[in-house]
């Protein structure tokens, strides 16, 4: 597997978005960039807060679940901790929400605007311990871009 350049993704994110203010469009772009660009995953997409639960929002993979409580599941957690969320393995992982059976892995990426969590990006893949500490770090960037122009 190889290793992703994340500063060039991040680089190429930017200037995807630049000048789109639309949360959709900009969500849409974003997790077809990167599905093209990040190897052995099996679904990438975003979640966004409304009321007291996740709901599905844009996405590249197959049907997903639609709704999950703050608090429950990866996603879940990742909001009601404010803090990403890497798992080597999901099946080990207390209350995880199964949506794909084939998802081994996962990283949940809290998504914020104006110092409030608005949503996650979520990153599931078929194989356990795909997501590495330099992944995290350099979706962090990837995020970082990518709420600049929320």
């Amino acid at each position: 597997m190889e290793k992703p350049n994340y500063k060039l993704l991040a680089r190429q994110l930017d200037a995807l978005l630049e000048g789109e203010t639309d949360l959709i469009a900009n969500l849409s772009n974003a997790s077809a960039l990167l599905n093209d660009q990040l190897d052995n995953i099996n679904w990438l997409g975003f979640y966004l807060i409304k009321g007291n639960e996740l709901i599905l929002g844009p996405f590249q993979g197959k049907p997903a679940c639609v709704h999950i409580p703050i608090g429950k599941g990866v996603c879940g957690t990742a909001v009601a901790k404010a803090e990403i969320q890497r798992v080597a393995d999901v099946n080990a992982f207390p209350g995880h929400i199964a949506c794909d059976a084939n998802s081994q892995s996962e990283i949940v990426l809290p998504i914020y605007q104006n110092n409030t969590i608005i949503g996650v990006l979520d990153i599931d893949a078929p194989i356990t311990n795909r997501f590495s500490k330099d992944d995290e770090e350099g979706l962090k960037e990837v995020v970082t871009v990518l709420e600049k122009h929320l």
